[in-house]
């Protein structure tokens, strides 16, 4: 799919899905810490949440490993 391929787009989705809200703290950073901090008290809400905001972040390390390895094999 080409959509999945879309640098610019990927970035915009980082940048504001991955990262919202922003205030007090990126909500993915807040899930994150309290995942490192041993998941205590997490409902599936919560690991939803994780799967939501980590998703673009995923895609885009995706993306970066593509371009690399694809500038370095072919």
């Amino acid at each position: 799919m080409k959509i999945l391929n879309n640098f610019c787009l990927i970035i915009i989705l980082c940048l504001t899905l991955g990262l919202a809200p922003f205030f007090p703290e990126p909500h993915l950073w807040g899930k994150l810490k309290w995942l490192f901090g041993g998941a205590n008290g997490m409902q599936i809400k919560d690991w939803f949440d994780v799967v939501l905001h980590g998703f673009p972040w995923v895609l885009l390390i995706r993306i970066i490993f593509i371009k690399i390895f694809k500038k370095n094999g072919a």
